[in-house]
């Protein structure tokens, strides 16, 4: 104890040496100043109110930014005044390439622009007249800018209204006014004025109004009735519009290229078929036209509608065989109609490729000293039907071989594996047209998997499902199987491995339920597929619920066709809040919890369905599938290499620092906790051994959930290095544990990378973010 203290006053010593070091005032040049920053104090009349938002649109017009500071040194500044020197040497010149910064000095601030910028939007905001002035503060090469601003009673709206004339398009314009966000009483906003027309553009775009343009639109302001700072607003088009700009358009036919190539040399091959009026155009059959048809959701006689268009777009695209879609109008000679438009549609659809197949190499590496190789192959058939259905096939093949493990060093196991994926882009049996946004899918799955593990047993299952996908929208996904069915069977078991068995009713009770069948639903809403939100929100749910209908099949018997089933019903949410800043810098906060209730003939959850905590994905400080039940702990019981250790109810937490490093190259410090328990009570039969009995007795002891469960979560620190090469992954996390809850209470909490030697350590390599 006594060297690991001796250690950290070293530690902070040296650490104090290198902050005092990197002072930067030294470098400063004579006659110059470091600018440090602008703070903004604003004075407001009385009756504004709050001025928070305020302040914080006149903070966003601060330029430029001060040089960045990390516990109050500038380091980039500091590596690129070192690199300055006649002989800076090879590190300060890298240190600067990479990490330094130019300085920011007073002389760059102009402090007159700043306050004619603030003023400008004072003004488009409604604070007419204000006031802005600046001082200077400035100590020991060190300067930054004060501003005072002023803050006058703003202009508010008393009345608005809409200056039309007899042209049909003012009818349309009047109707969309009705979602307006300018309202009585509020003050003048010129950004929602810009945003007001370019929403009634959105709206006559929708409405046939091809041609408009949202600059065609003048809003007019007329203050001279009032004398206490309320105005009029007016909204008109402008003078000369282009008479085609006023008119509504309609399509009267339209042309699709289902097989387009930049490099084909006749735009319109001479097969072509015809459909609800709409023409298809391919040499030879590449997609079904009556299974494209209802893709497209506008025909000859419809107006044109900008949102149907993009609509429809979206809906090609999602079909998964088409690499390019490109929906073009073309406007046709209007001059014998005054009130009318009209346009021609073609849809260029260039297709992915058709067939692809694709290896990969694996390596495995397990928390029971188990690794080896590993091979996977997929084949995917694109279109197979020529409806757009996509065939897959993927085939898996591992052997892996315990490396070490005292007695148990020398076991191996080969496991294998094929699944059948068929996607058809429709929801069976609906049309495609009842759907708008995007059509849903019909999944069917085909697979099976076994793994022989050598002296011990043969575990082979089946599985096959039914159901479907769907994007409701661009951030909510729906997935419904309600046909999942999953058979297991364990063989060709060996003395050995039954004896543990026998002394482990809990795993013996897991493989028992050999049938699972039930219905499985996701829902996930993920707002990170927009770029531009700064806090995006991720939510994803899932609902599993096995054996009503076959106990009802079965007249409540425990076994179907001979078979044990499963009862269970399962629940598990995970939510993510990011806050993103500067330059690809996050902090992600992560929250998991599930439960499992077995019930009926189920004791147990199926093996295959229960909670693991640890590894790369979860509890990063502690080993695959190691943690858990509670405090309970499989190394010490002796089974650790025949089992992981699970539970029926999940927490966990993450908190992870997100930072780039150089070029690829991205960093990341987090803490990690977690852990599973057991809810439900064990079966304890008076004719099993003593050795199960106490087995049993410890596990349900240690396992169970209860109200001190925040003294047995894993609790783990780390650093982190990513390799992102354009959204590919591979990931390195070293982590150790800060509290260990299989050990005793009292002793539970360590230092963490310091207690433990090396078994304090845990090397995560992996494939993508953890979360």
């Amino acid at each position: 104890m006594k060297a690991t203290i001796t250690y950290y006053y070293t530690l902070i010593l040296l650490l104090t040496a290198s902050l005092y070091s990197c002072g930067v005032s030294k470098f400063i040049p004579n006659g110059e100043a470091l600018y440090t920053g602008s703070k903004i104090n604003i004075e407001a009349d009385k009756d504004i109110g709050n001025t928070k938002k305020v302040s914080q649109e006149l903070h966003t017009l601060l330029e430029p930014e001060p040089n960045s500071k990390i516990l109050g040194i500038r380091p980039g500044l500091y590596f690129h005044y070192k690199a300055q020197k006649k002989r800076p040497g090879f590190l300060n010149r890298w240190l600067n390439k990479k990490l330094g910064e130019e300085p920011v000095y007073l002389s760059d601030v102009n402090p007159q622009r700043i306050e004619q910028l603030m003023l400008n939007r004072l003004d488009n905001r409604g604070f007419f007249y204000s006031k802005a002035t600046s001082e200077l503060d400035s100590a020991q090469k060190h300067a930054s800018v004060k501003y005072q601003v002023e803050l006058k009673k703003p202009y508010t709206l008393e009345q608005f209204k809409l200056d039309k004339d007899s042209l049909p398009i003012y009818n349309d314009i009047s109707k969309a006014l009705a979602q307006t966000q300018i309202k009585l009483g509020k003050r003048f906003d010129l950004e929602l004025m810009k945003y007001e027309r370019e929403r009634i553009d959105q709206e006559l775009k929708q409405k046939g109004y091809y041609n408009f343009n949202p600059d065609f639109l003048i809003f007019e302001v007329d203050t001279n009735r009032y004398d206490n700072k309320k105005f009029d607003l007016f909204l008109r088009l402008k003078k000369n519009v282009p008479k085609k700009s006023l008119i509504p358009y309609t399509i009267d036919s339209i042309s699709v290229f289902p097989n387009y190539s930049i490099n084909t040399d006749t735009l319109a091959p001479p097969s072509t078929s015809t459909i609800n009026g709409i023409s298809f155009f391919q040499k030879e059959e590449f997609f079904k036209p009556k299974k494209l048809e209802p893709y497209i959701l506008f025909g000859p006689g419809h107006k044109y509608n900008s949102r149907t268009a993009s609509l429809t777009s979206n809906r090609l695209s999602s079909l998964g065989t088409y690499k390019f879609v490109n929906i073009r109008f073309n406007e046709k000679d209007t001059s014998t109609t005054d009130s009318v438009g009209s346009l021609s549609a073609d849809i260029y659809l260039s297709p992915l490729t058709k067939r692809s197949v694709r290896a990969e190499l694996q390596g495995v590496t397990k928390s029971n000293g188990f690794a080896g190789p590993g091979l996977a192959v997929t084949y995917n058939n694109r279109n197979l039907f020529r409806g757009g259905e996509t065939f897959g096939i993927t085939g898996n093949f591992a052997y892996e071989t315990q490396l070490s493990g005292g007695k148990n060093t020398g076991l191996s196991s080969i496991a294998g594996g094929l699944k059948i994926d068929l996607i058809i882009p429709s929801l069976i049996p609906f049309s495609p047209r009842s759907f708008k946004y995007a059509v849903p899918k019909t999944k069917i799955s085909l697979g099976t998997d076994f793994l022989k593990r050598s002296k011990l047993y043969t575990l082979s299952s089946f599985n096959t499902s039914f159901g479907y996908t769907r994007n409701a929208n661009r951030f909510v996904y729906h997935e419904i199987n309600p046909i999942n069915v999953n058979y297991v069977n364990l063989s060709n078991t060996t003395e050995e491995f039954t004896a543990i068995l026998e002394n482990n009713p809990f795993l013996s009770q897991s493989f028992e339920q050999q049938f699972i069948a039930g219905l499985n639903y996701t829902f996930t809403y993920n707002e990170l597929v927009d770029p531009n939100k700064t806090n995006p929100i991720f939510v994803s749910t899932n609902l599993d619920i096995a054996g009503n209908t076959l106990n009802l099949l079965s007249g409540s018997k425990t076994t179907i066709f001979g078979l044990e089933y499963a009862q269970y019903a399962k629940a598990d949410i995970d939510f993510r809040y990011y806050i993103k800043w500067a330059k690809e810098q996050a902090l992600v906060a992560r929250l998991y919890g599930g439960w499992g209730i077995p019930y009926g003939n189920s004791s147990t959850l199926p093996f295959v369905k229960q909670f693991f905590s640890g590894g790369p994905y979860s509890v990063r400080a502690f080993n695959i599938r190691s943690l858990g039940p509670g405090t309970f702990n499989s190394v010490e019981d002796g089974t650790s290499s025949f089992f992981d250790q699970s539970g029926n109810l999940k927490l966990e937490a993450n908190l992870e620092y997100r930072f780039p490093i150089w070029s690829y190259f991205k960093g990341a410090i987090f803490a990690d906790a977690g852990n599973v328990w057991l809810t439900n009570e064990i079966d304890i039969s008076e004719d099993e051994s003593v050795e199960s009995r106490e087995f049993n007795e410890e596990l349900l002891a240690k396992g169970k959930f209860g109200s001190d469960w925040a003294k047995e979560l894993g609790i783990g620190l780390g650093l982190g290095l990513r390799v992102d090469i354009q959204s590919f992954v591979l990931r390195f996390d070293l982590a150790s544990p800060l509290q260990v809850p299989y050990q005793p209470e009292g002793e539970r909490i360590r230092i963490p990378f310091f207690d433990g030697g090396s078994n304090n350590l845990i090397f995560n390599f992996a494939i993508g973010y953890p979360f």
